[in-house]
């Protein structure tokens, strides 16, 4: 199960926070501005410098008279774009931003702040700062990209995450249809936003915040360079691009990466000593519901191909010893297990960047992967291409 799942139904902004701190290469925006008071980014228009600048004229009941607001970084609220002093419940916000990106507009003594997917956007404000989801933010195009993202998918993943979670108890197995099915859904959605808004920011926000749900990388990808390429190449593109390339690990036609880990006994046991073999690493759990469900696929093909030189080697994420032998004894299991008993830092599914599980990696005799992901009849169809079925 994906471990994103569980954050769905958080706001993007979480989702985004667990992407961002994964790099350090964030574009700052302008150093701090204060009391309404702009640093100027200077575009070359032909031969005339432009400014460009941000404007965000606010007129709001319920703020302080005097009190202080500001436009600060999401992942850096103490990098502060903009400063001004509430007046009449109005104010004036002026600055400069390197690409539009995601801001908080902190809402002086009232203790609250908004979402802003802010670029250099002449944007007025006006509502309550008792009802912040009600505010009426005009004159951002990528901003109202934004509020779209928000309307269509966030309710799509409260759902899903519901839904992962109540799998993950042991719940009835058919919602693993209405699972998938859900799943689905989400993920044509995303492909039909992104194709209808190739020149948004929010597109490759978008990608990255549910990148982790596709299993199909390529696809993530393509959808990237479906973009125009100033986008390609913004905050949200470039941080993509990174995480994309560290998913090319472990893909097919690449080597697979060399581990040793101790098996049920404590004795180390290493890829190596399976080659010349077909090997199915199978990342998987005791407490996970779906690798629980998928177990019986890899029992059946591992009897059928057992005798053409092909066998599995069960990475586990557990963390109970006694729980993981359990598991192995109920299913099974009748090939070697291994685990360090660390769950999601188990230290080869960190080599090979699992995210999610069940997961596998079907390799040839030769240490060369040569599928990945085969869950139920297609693992079996792809060992009868590879080794041929009675």
């Amino acid at each position: 199960m994906k471990k994103i799942l569980l954050a769905l139904s958080l706001s993007p902004l979480f989702l985004f926070a667990q992407s961002a701190k994964k790099t350090q290469n964030k574009p700052k925006s302008n150093s701090a501005q204060v009391e309404q008071t702009a640093q100027k980014a200077p575009v070359n228009s032909g031969s005339q410098t432009v400014q460009k600048q941000f404007t965000i004229s606010a007129k709001l009941t319920g703020l302080p008279e005097n009190s202080t607001v500001s436009v600060s970084d999401v992942n850096i609220p103490k990098d502060t774009v903009a400063k001004a002093i509430v007046k009449d419940g109005a104010f004036i916000l002026k600055g400069s931003v390197q690409e539009p990106n995601l801001y908080y507009l902190n809402l002086g003594g009232a203790q609250k702040r908004a979402v802003l997917f802010l670029g250099n956007d002449q944007i007025t404000v006006s509502g309550d700062v008792n009802d912040l989801q009600q505010l009426q933010i005009k004159g951002s195009s990528s901003h109202d990209d934004f509020m779209n993202f928000q309307q269509v998918f966030n309710p799509k993943f409260q759902s899903i995450s519901a839904l992962a979670q109540q799998i993950n108890s042991g719940s009835n197995d058919s919602l693993m249809n209405i699972y998938n099915q859900q799943l689905a859904d989400v993920k044509n959605q995303i492909g039909e936003f992104v194709k209808n808004k190739k020149s948004s920011p929010v597109s490759p926000f978008l990608l990255l915040v549910t990148y982790e749900m596709m299993s199909d990388p390529e696809t993530v990808e393509n959808r990237l360079t479906s973009l125009d390429e100033n986008v390609q190449s913004g905050f949200y593109g470039k941080l993509l691009k990174q995480e994309l390339d560290k998913l090319k690990i472990g893909s097919i036609g690449s080597q697979a990466i060399e581990f040793t880990q101790n098996d049920t006994t404590g004795k180390p046991v290493s890829l190596s000593e399976f080659k010349g073999k077909y090997v199915l690493i199978d990342f998987w759990a005791s407490w996970c519901r779906p690798c629980r469900m998928e177990n019986p696929n890899v029992v059946k093909a591992f009897n059928k191909f057992k005798d053409k030189n092909f066998t599995v080697l069960g990475i586990s994420l557990d963390r109970s010893k006694e729980a993981w032998i359990e598991a192995i004894n109920f299913d099974q299991l009748q090939w070697t297990q291994l685990s360090d008993l660390k769950f999601w830092s188990n230290e080869v599914a960190i080599k090979y960047g699992i995210q999610s599980i069940p997961q596998n990696f079907l390799v040839d005799p030769n240490g060369k992967i040569v599928g990945k992901n085969l869950r139920g009849e297609a693992l079996e169809d792809r060992l009868c291409e590879l080794l041929g079925c009675d």
